[in-house]
């Protein structure tokens, strides 16, 4: 009985583990913003009188986010498994996958202690920020899965280190990003607590430290295109991740000065995911400071 998996199938299970892990990311902040945080005052179970309780709107809502995270287990379990059974076992396909299981267990119960703490801001923004680190895992694990084909960025090694100063750039964006909406009005539940800074302040470090991000990301772009080499794949690659960045920004100056409507706020952490997902895909191709495969951060 032959129980080996193909490596395009392998690989279609790394892109369904991160395309769940950027869904939880959206559906968890459905669940604050809809003021459903505290939908289920207990865990694992809802309440302290049934496991499962649909009997209100926000309880309904904040379990069904808890029972995606059963879909992400599995999947991410099934990428271990995966690796296992492949015709050519990698062991770094198994490191790999085996840190979205620790990850994903270590989000299970950063879940609980958001839940058992009423909201508390400082676990609210951790389990966000494991979010983003388990994204990235899982884009690492992906790329690894398909490494004869994946697209290759010519980068000089001068270029690389800027690529990932940007990458650096924008994680501090995101961080800044969670404390600004740890301080704002959606906290998943209006008695959560909340940081006690002024929003203006906060709102503007973080379109600060945004704009620094988005102009490096540009002069790297402009660097590029002024360099003897011709590499339109480069180019492309960069210009859609400015381009995104660019809307990302828009939509965050609009949300912020039209009193931060629920849509807009959906919309700037899909925005949020996206951005993310970009630059840390830009930063492996290119071979910024990551060990991969000589084939992967060779040029063509």
């Amino acid at each position: 009985m032959n129980r080996k998996i193909s490596p395009r199938a392998y690989e279609k299970l790394c892109l369904a583990s991160y395309l769940s892990l950027f869904i939880i990311v959206i559906s968890g902040g459905l669940v604050r913003l809809t003021g459903s945080g505290l939908g289920c005052s207990d865990w694992p179970q809802c309440n302290s009188e049934r496991f499962i309780d649909v009997s209100s709107v926000h309880g309904a809502i904040e379990q069904i986010n808890r029972l995606f995270t059963g879909v992400v287990a599995a999947l991410v379990i099934a990428a271990v498994l995966g690796s296992l059974f492949l015709a050519e076992r990698k062991r770094k396909l198994t490191q790999l996958s085996l840190g979205l299981v620790a990850g994903v267990l270590a989000q299970i119960i950063l879940g609980a202690i958001v839940v058992l703490t009423g909201l508390n801001p400082f676990a609210n923004m951790g389990h966000f920020l494991l979010s983003m680190v388990l994204i990235a895992n899982a884009i690492v694990l992906y790329r690894h899965s398909c490494i004869d084909k994946n697209p290759v960025l010519d980068c000089s090694p001068r270029e690389k280190q800027y690529l990932f100063g940007v990458g650096i750039l924008f994680m501090f964006s995101v961080i800044s990003g969670t404390v600004v909406t740890a301080t704002g009005p959606h906290a998943g539940d209006e008695n959560a607590v909340r940081f006690g800074f002024a929003i203006s302040s906060v709102a503007r470090i973080h379109s600060i430290s945004v704009l620094l991000s988005l102009l490096a990301l540009l002069l790297v772009l402009i660097k590029v295109k002024k360099s003897t080499k011709t590499r339109e794949f480069l180019e492309q690659r960069l210009a859609i991740f400015l381009g995104v960045g660019l809307l990302q920004a828009l939509v965050g100056y609009v949300q912020y000065f039209n009193g931060i409507p629920v849509v807009l706020v959906a919309t700037h952490l899909f925005g949020a995911a996206l951005i993310w997902s970009l630059a840390v895909d830009t930063i492996i191709v290119s071979g910024s400071g990551l060990s991969l495969p000589k084939n992967l951060t060779s040029s063509r």
